[in-house]
């Protein structure tokens, strides 16, 4: 099982989570691009530290939504964001790059993650840059979103995500922020989920039925203010269960192709 984190989501003087820290814990470093968080600074330290660290690199893109942080819906055009998206795969590309790794896969972030589960134009626009781009690259998202089974459609390989600290509907949708209980605190509970995502394939869900979950990657949000206890909790957990936590491109793991 891959863990990814969301990770490089400072700006200028602002910072937020503690990115080195998770980088010796997960596997793959979502990295923002400058639209929803993150700047020129950030994205060459961020691209150092997972290097450094064997990480995997994503392209963590968004709108273009600094003082909202990208969790708000913008209706954006289709061509418009097709191209805001290949502008921030080409921004980390070029930090990778003068890391000495790469970018390997592309993840949204927020409101245009939501988006993507249901709006067509949207998430043809995304695959559209993805393809455009480099369609050796990987996306990330939630296993049934639209835009993953357009990605696979476009050839894309497909990467299917779970999140260790947010709750879910009984639809298998995640409980809107706003909503109490939509994101969990407590390492113990959050580890013993994670396992059985892990090893199970399901989760409960918030009104408490259970959720199918197929995973390739568990997500540990960084801006969670105690991430980092998290994301050891949950990788010891995983351990202790006999899950192997590695990249999900290592020639160990096997990605799951949307259907």
């Amino acid at each position: 099982m891959d863990l990814n984190a969301d990770l490089g989501e400072g700006f200028g003087h602002w910072t937020l989570g503690d990115d080195q820290a998770l980088l010796n814990v997960v596997t793959s470093a979502n990295v923002a691009c400058g639209y929803h968080a993150g700047d020129a600074d950030t994205m060459r330290e961020v691209c150092a530290l997972a290097a450094s660290a064997g990480a995997a690199v994503g392209a963590h893109v968004g709108y273009r939504d600094l003082a909202g942080f990208g969790r708000r819906f913008i209706d954006v055009a289709p061509d418009t964001l097709t191209n805001e998206v290949l502008a921030q795969l080409g921004a980390l590309t070029a930090f990778a790059r003068a890391a000495g790794t790469r970018v390997s896969y592309v993840k949204p972030h927020g409101a245009l993650y939501n988006a993507l589960v249901r709006h067509e134009a949207q998430a043809d626009a995304v695959v559209d840059a993805v393809r455009l781009f480099d369609p050796a690259l990987a996306v990330l998202g939630p296993p049934g979103a639209v835009w993953l089974k357009r990605a696979s459609v476009a050839g894309l390989r497909v990467w299917h995500e779970a999140f260790a600290d947010r709750a879910y509907t009984a639809a298998g949708t995640l409980v809107p922020r706003g909503e109490p209980g939509a994101v969990l605190r407590d390492p113990a509970e959050i580890a013993a989920r994670c396992v059985q995502m892990a090893t199970e394939g399901w989760v409960r869900s918030a009104s408490g039925r259970p959720v199918r979950i197929a995973a390739d990657s568990i997500c540990v949000h960084g801006d969670t203010p105690n991430a980092v206890e998290i994301a050891r909790t949950v990788r010891a957990a995983l351990e202790a269960a006999g899950v192997t936590v590695a990249r999900v491109e290592s020639p160990l793991r096997h990605s799951r192709q949307a259907v």
